[in-house]
């Protein structure tokens, strides 16, 4: 592993070979012209690898001319999923200018921070978000706004209009991308996402899923997220498959998607929860999905049950793991053995990734001990935009701290215990939180949950369940439950039933705003 990651590094950073995203669309172009790349199924939209190369081409001509100084320069997109989307998305890379996709599900005010921190020149919005743009983008450093309508799509006009243009070699170092992470601990960082970063995350998803040319991807994941822009798109179009966007997830629909023989669907990609809601439509039990060669999942581990329920429906469900920072790092083979073995690990490393589970004091934890994921390799990040503290606290001796706690088995597999930080300690035990979640969402009346650790006079810290239930269950349901499922001092103390839990704008449980909510509590019942 090493040895592949230090042959990729030496061959990227040689004088005779200048590596470029862009270079696998030129590529499948002349190999594969006629071949349908990306197919906008909302816009009913449909390109070629030659179409694309050439629409990618001439958007890469108009940012040239938009843009004060092209390389460098920040091109911000609020928008539901599009071609449009990605074909900025490649025009920037081919120019050195770098894409800020923002998240819809924010809030103006929210936007507007990133948008101040990415400081973008160029601002292009779908008309569905109007409100929001504006509160994001108004007396910021935004020179040009861009508007896309169903009955007036400046951008596609404005590319109409342009001529095609050479890529240029900005180098492989050159950020392309700024992803922001879901901040459930504080402000939102910009991870930067360069073109090394992007060929080699491509080539982890593609190598470790056996994306080929012969392949079709549903891409329901946003493409303001890692899994989407730089996963299922970027890791199809490397491989010279076809991509079809959607531009917005309905279990129903998905399914009906999967299930159609015309649009061939091959590979799926879904965190847990559209899973379940696939799982748990009634559209599931009459869907054909035999095309299907894997359900890829990320995001969060699967709960062993749901993991046997897709395996006897005939659907692989290939866990794996990934972040903003380093895009796919693990996952499972596409072998169902493995699969049913191995439930509840996130896999082997990717191919172009190094691990270390790291101690809290320094040391190499032993086979099954838990310590903290470190990665390196050329898909992860050089760090955080405008936040050298922020990235300084990340590294250490050029390993990226990922701050999830992980161990890895006898045979080389890893498996997510839970974030570092979510690990509270009672009695002398450690408890991680994930481990409790999955044995709640085991019961059939838990929709969603999360545990948090809390204050406790006798054991320093005891567990609180807050659980959305879908029918009728009371506490001392939770706790027989748990009892039959879990160590006693891994049952937690106290269960709080609430309507919904509070989440980030990419859907991540906001775990500091649950301790508030039990600290207020407690204070309301002492007094």
């Amino acid at each position: 592993m090493t040895q592949l990651s230090g042959s990729f590094e030496a061959m990227a950073t040689s004088a005779e070979c200048a590596i470029r995203p862009t270079d696998f669309i030129a590529y499948h172009a002349r190999v594969r012209p006629a071949q349908d790349a990306v197919v906008d199924l909302a816009g009913n939209r449909r390109l070629t690898y030659s179409e694309l190369d050439r629409e990618i081409a001439k958007c890469a001509s108009y940012l040239c001319d938009a843009l004060a100084n092209p390389y460098g320069a920040r091109v911000a997109i609020l928008g539901r999923n599009s071609v449009a989307h990605l074909v900025l998305h490649f025009a920037c890379a081919r120019i050195g200018a770098i894409l800020q996709p923002l998240n819809w599900r924010l809030s103006g005010p929210e936007l507007r921070a990133q948008v101040m921190d990415a400081t973008p020149e160029l601002f292009v919005y779908q008309s569905e978000f109007e409100d929001a743009a504006k509160q994001a983008h108004e007396n910021t450093s935004v020179r040009t706004v861009v508007r896309i309508a169903p009955d007036k799509d400046e951008l596609a006009a404005l590319i109409e209009r342009a001529s095609p243009c050479e890529a240029r070699d900005v180098g492989i170092d050159a950020p392309i991308t700024l992803l922001y992470t879901s901040g459930t601990t504080g402000k939102p960082k910009g991870v930067i996402v360069t073109l090394g970063n992007a060929w080699a995350t491509a080539f982890n998803f593609a190598i470790k899923n056996e994306v080929g040319p012969g392949d079709v991807l549903l891409c329901d994941m946003p493409l303001f997220h890692v899994a989407g822009l730089f996963g299922v798109s970027r890791a199809a179009l490397f491989m010279g498959a076809t991509v079809l966007v959607s531009d917005r997830f309905i279990p129903e629909i998905a399914l009906a998607r999967m299930s159609d023989p015309d649009l061939a669907i091959t590979l799926y990609f879904a965190v847990p929860q559209m899973a379940m809601a696939m799982l748990q439509d009634p559209a599931w039990s009459k869907s054909d999905l035999t095309r299907l060669k894997a359900l890829v999942i990320g995001g969060a581990p699967l709960p062993k049950s749901i993991v046997d329920c897709l395996l006897a429906d005939g659907v692989m469900p290939i866990e794996g793991y990934g972040i903003s920072e380093a895009g796919t790092v693990t996952g499972l083979p596409l072998d169902r053995s493995v699969l049913q073995r191995k439930a509840g690990s996130c896999g082997l490393p990717a191919m172009l990734i190094d691990i270390r589970i790291v101690t809290p004091d320094g040391g190499e934890a032993a086979t099954g001990e838990v310590g903290e994921m470190w990665l390196k390799g050329p898909s992860v990040t050089p760090g955080y935009w405008n936040a050298p503290e922020a990235t300084a606290k990340a590294f250490h001796d050029g390993w990226f701290k990922t701050g999830d706690a992980a161990r890895c088995d006898a045979d080389g597999y890893y498996q997510i215990v839970d974030r570092w930080k979510d690990m509270y300690i009672t009695g002398g035990e450690n408890v991680y939180p994930a481990e409790i979640e999955a044995a709640l969402v085991e019961h059939a009346a838990v929709a969603e949950c999360a545990v948090i650790g809390v204050a406790d006079a006798r054991w320093g810290e005891s567990g609180c369940a807050y659980i959305v239930s879908r029918t009728s269950i009371s506490e001392q349901d939770v706790l027989a439950h748990c009892q039959a499922r879990l160590a006693r001092y891994k049952i937690p103390k106290h269960v709080r039933f609430v309507d919904t839990l509070p989440r980030t704008g990419s859907g991540k449980v906001k775990k500091d705003a649950l301790r508030r909510d039990f600290q207020e509590l407690s204070k309301e019942s002492a007094s």
